[in-house]
């Protein structure tokens, strides 16, 4: 195959030199991204490649020559005396490693010494300090002018507008504007409910946020500032961090102001928290590409857990002196390097909507997707939550749509591209019975979710009511699991959890991979599971809204199933925290004569256990709890025990109303929304401590 003509590298270097800077423009002005992270990555990458190996097509106004997109002419415009750089990009270990290697190389050392820190999914800016007090604060723009959005970053209440202690007289700190999830979400539900366009993902919703005319707007937005580098004085120090003295003596006046002495990325972070900015808390002082390798790992783990979003880590040369020796291109500098994490968004087809019946009947409306990557997974479903959102999103057939996947989530699909929208793209239309059992689709007054009216005798939810009967909260059956619940039902053996029951060693041994051990197993745990609580028993059932907590308040309230089952709605509301939509609810499944006969099934085949005893102590009468993680000693179930013998109560979900927050190791989201909402967290030392002091033990 012959080489392209010169011609042919010119016009492909062209279009990419447009491509790219229409997507910039679209990006940097108009705050209105029309690609994903990972297609401008992939054009940026090709230009790049383009231009080393064939250097006479770079031009000086490539994209590849700056760092960002041109200001906006109705803000005005902030040069910076030293050019805010951008960071090269290391999308693989592979890359990575290159980087290590170079960075060895550079330095004539094995092994250097790295500060890696989170890479922020946020708007790079520019904060000026003359004798401590804010001065003006800058986009990176173009990397060379920004653009003055002081009044706006003012509102920012976590940023300090003036330095306590020791400062240089003319200091900038550089770092990251960004939104948390959880504002970002109180931020698009504004907008829906004003009708205006919602953002397309915190980082544009900061941007534009940041960029506003009107301060006012500003700071109804919430936004948060980390910082992470400084340039002392008019930048004839350094170009992006601290240098380890004014004079490169590596033994600096101890009587100078701490980000002046500081010598490495570590202790400026330091130094820089010291004064009161904001510093991110995850970070880590490494060596070596195994050190590196151990950082990403990790937060790529934690990533979903953090109140904020990211894209990735950064590598940094620890050292200033070793930083200098390095130094820079003309984009970045050579001694740090963003490793990037696989893409979480990603554009696609949608080839059809189909709908999934959940376990209470609930009906999910399911996108399939032409297969693509997202996040390191390729994903051909994703969920379109409900018709509603159907409608909101105007998710139509044939659309080419934004997928989003974060970790372990069910991929969604975030929004369509109506631009990309084909002629005959076709919208949603709702089934009216269900495609699992033929029973009709039901969408009750005022509900957004639609619901199969067919109960139990729906597969789909019987297959899902057995994995809920069978499951560690409910009547705990070890070894029924969703690969064997298919099989009983798929064979027509079990169609209700009372046929549970009736199994036997000789039916059970009939089935794939179930050998005459695995069947005794089997049968001795649903020998166990005959004997159970009547909280325990209640749960089981799947009863809309009846989760644990709920399910035993009704057994401490009642004491009996048949006093439940004769209960008023009336009396429903006489339970803490049983409303009208539970009562109903409850009410309803009573009421079913298909529900009235599996219960009475199953009481004849159950011993039901009294209700747990009421608590010994009311010292924390009504105090809620949430627990997380993984505890040093006790399991949930016993320090939930120990709380509510105490008198106080145990939720899933952390709220304004929750009062503690008990975080064990590898405490996730709730930790951080705790820390989020300002509510007090106890480890288990705390909690026993608590519990000690107002007689629970």
């Amino acid at each position: 195959m012959s080489a392209p003509a010169p011609e042919q590298l010119a016009l492909h270097a062209a279009q990419l030199r447009a491509r790219i800077a229409m997507l910039d423009h679209a990006y940097y002005v108009l705050d209105a991204p029309e690609a994903t992270d990972a297609e401008y990555d992939q054009l940026m990458r090709a230009l790049l490649a383009l231009e080393d190996q064939h250097p006479q097509l770079r031009t000086a106004d490539s994209p590849t020559q700056r760092v960002g997109g041109a200001p906006r002419a109705d803000l005005a415009p902030a040069p910076h005396a030293v050019a805010m750089l951008s960071l090269s990009n290391a999308l693989t270990d592979d890359e990575a490693q290159a980087f290590d290697m170079r960075v060895q190389a550079g330095l004539g050392l094995a092994d250097p010494v790295y500060c890696c820190e989170l890479k922020f999914d946020g708007l790079a800016i520019s904060l000026r300090y003359r004798d401590g007090v804010l001065e003006r604060a800058a986009t990176r723009g173009d990397g060379s002018v920004g653009e003055d959005v002081t009044a706006n970053v003012r509102t920012i209440r976590s940023l300090p507008l003036r330095l306590p202690g020791p400062v240089p007289p003319l200091l900038e700190v550089r770092g990251e504007v960004l939104m948390f999830r959880r504002d970002f979400e109180r931020l698009n539900a504004h907008q829906r409910a004003h009708e205006a366009r919602e953002f397309a993902n915190p980082r544009n919703a900061a941007a534009g946020s940041l960029r506003q005319l009107d301060a006012a707007i500003t700071a109804q937005r919430r936004l948060h500032f980390f910082a992470y580098s400084m340039v002392q004085g008019d930048g004839e120090e350094d170009t992006t961090t601290a240098p380890d003295s004014p004079t490169g003596d590596p033994n600096p006046n101890p009587n100078m102001p701490a980000v002046t002495r500081a010598g490495s990325q570590w202790a400026l972070l330091d130094a820089l928290q010291e004064l009161g900015l904001p510093v991110c808390e995850h970070r880590a002082r490494v060596q070596g590409i195994a050190g590196l390798r151990d950082f990403y790992e990790t937060i790529a783990q934690r990533r979903d857990s953090l109140p904020y979003e990211i894209d990735g880590v950064v590598f940094k040369v620890d050292d200033f002196q070793q930083q200098r020796r390095l130094g820079s291109v003309a984009r970045a500098p050579r001694w740090a390097v963003a490793r990037k994490f696989p893409p979480s968004e990603a554009r696609t087809q949608v080839l059809g909507i189909d709908v999934q019946v959940g376990r209470t009947g609930a009906i999910t409306p399911v996108a399939r997707l032409a297969p693509v990557e997202v996040g390191g997974v390729v994903v051909s479903n994703a969920t379109l939550h409900n018709e509603d959102e159907v409608r909101r999103k105007d998710i139509r057939i044939g659309d080419t749509v934004i997928v989003r996947r974060a970790g372990d989530v069910i991929p969604e699909v975030l929004a369509s591209v109506p631009e990309l929208r084909p002629a005959d793209a076709r919208a949603f239309v709702m089934p009216a019975s269900c495609p699992v059992c033929g029973s009709a689709i039901e969408r009750g007054e005022g509900e957004v979710i639609a619901r199969c009216s067919g109960g139990l005798i729906c597969p789909a939810q019987r297959k899902q009511a057995l994995l809920h009967f069978a499951g560690r909260r409910a009547l705990d059956i070890d070894g029924l699991g969703e690969k064997l619940v298919d099989q009983l039902v798929d064979a027509g053996l079990v169609s209700h959890p009372a046929g549970i029951f009736a199994l036997d060693l000789p039916t059970l041994q009939k089935l794939d991979r179930m050998g005459e051990k695995s069947a005794a197993n089997l049968l001795a745990a649903i020998s166990v599971a005959r004997t159970t609580t009547l909280d325990r028993f209640l749960y089981s059932l799947g009863i809309r809204h009846v989760g644990e907590t709920t399910a035993r308040d009704l057994a401490r309230h009642f004491g009996s199933y048949a006093a439940l089952a004769a209960a008023t709605e009336a009396e429903l509301l006489q339970v803490p925290d049983v409303g009208p939509v539970v009562a109903q609810a409850i009410r309803q499944f009573l009421d079913d004569a298909r529900n009235r006969a599996e219960v009475e099934a199953l009481l004849g085949t159950l011993q039901v256990a009294a209700p747990p005893p009421a608590a010994r102590s009311q010292a924390l009468g009504g105090v809620s709890f949430v627990l997380t993680g993984t505890l040093p000693t006790l399991s949930r179930d016993e320090a939930a025990a120990r709380i509510e013998a105490a008198g106080g109560k145990v939720s899933s979900a952390v709220s304004r109303k929750t009062r503690y927050v008990v975080a064990g190791a590898e405490a996730g989201g709730k930790l951080a929304k705790a820390q989020e909402l300002g509510i007090a967290v106890l480890d288990e030392a705390g909690l026993l401590a608590l519990l000690e002091q107002t007689g629970g033990n």
